[in-house]
């Protein structure tokens, strides 16, 4: 971290530095769909008076970083860079972290994840069988349509919501094998695997 300091010429933010010490040598909690950047490969993008960038989605469609401009703050703001430009993502570094670590865990390497469109008419099923997480809605970089993303839980499963009504995708990962299963039963959608 500090050779990554050295050549930006400036402090990184705590919540970023504690974020890379917890989880920064975890590849399976940061870098399976859309990894988190080495120390080394941090870099400044110099749209928009500059962003720090930490993470990219796997194939450069989208990247996530901290406006130079609240760099000096102990836990920044992040935002996520996609077609409409840089937009907000989350309020604080430590909330993209948790967010990081459920997205990299949904796509794990194992085969307990799955997807389905999610019909309206299951939306009441999911909100009364699975708890939401704790943490603020934000965007889909792909696209406003999949926005905003939430997300839920029950024990040994994991569910991220994309979108809303009328467009709304769910990607589901059990704990087992037995666990995902028991999401496509409660859910039952079109499920793609």
């Amino acid at each position: 971290m500090a050779a990554a300091e050295a050549d930006l010429g400036f402090e990184l933010p705590p919540a970023l530095r504690e974020g890379y010490a917890l989880f920064g040598r975890r590849d399976d909690l940061t870098r399976q769909q859309d990894p988190l950047v080495c120390p080394t490969g941090l870099y400044v993008d110099d749209a928009r008076n500059g962003v720090l960038v930490f993470r990219r989605e796997n194939q450069d469609c989208a990247y996530w970083g901290i406006p130079l401009a609240q760099i000096e703050r102990d836990d920044p703001p992040v935002v996520v860079q996609s077609h409409a430009g840089w937009i907000p993502f989350l309020a604080r570094m430590s909330l993209a972290w948790a967010e990081l670590v459920l997205s990299e865990s949904l796509f794990g390497a194992d085969s307990h994840y799955d997807a389905c469109e999610l019909p309206d008419t299951l939306t009441p099923r999911l909100d009364a069988r699975y708890v939401r997480v704790a943490l603020p809605d934000h965007p889909m970089w792909a696209s406003e349509d999949d926005s905003p993303v939430r997300w839920y839980a029950a024990p040994g499963r994991l569910v991220r919501r994309d979108g809303l009504q009328d467009h709304s995708w769910i990607h589901a990962r059990g704990r087992t094998a037995t666990d995902l299963e028991a999401i496509r039963e409660e859910l039952p959608g079109p499920w793609v695997r």
